[in-house]
């Protein structure tokens, strides 16, 4: 389901439709949190894309924070 919901947001954010992207991109990121792990792949390609979202909303602080956490999680992966 995470991955559907990234898919149609990342279609919305294609379009332009940045208020109706983001809140699917939190609820993907919060599912792939909680059902795979904060270190997952999943989580750092959802951190990625909603902090991708951010930036062209202009709300750089926000988007600073995931991608230091996507960072984190690039740090850790050994695969």
């Amino acid at each position: 389901m995470a991955t559907d919901l990234n898919n149609l947001a990342s279609l919305y954010d294609t379009m332009g439709r940045y208020a109706e992207a983001e809140p699917l991109y939190r609820r993907a990121l919060a599912i792939d949190e909680k059902v795979l792990g904060v270190e997952h792949h999943n989580v750092l390609t959802d951190l990625q894309n909603y902090a991708a979202l951010l930036r062209k909303m202009k709300r750089d602080d926000e988007a600073a924070k995931l991608e230091e956490r996507a960072e984190m999680i690039r740090s850790l992966r050994h695969d």
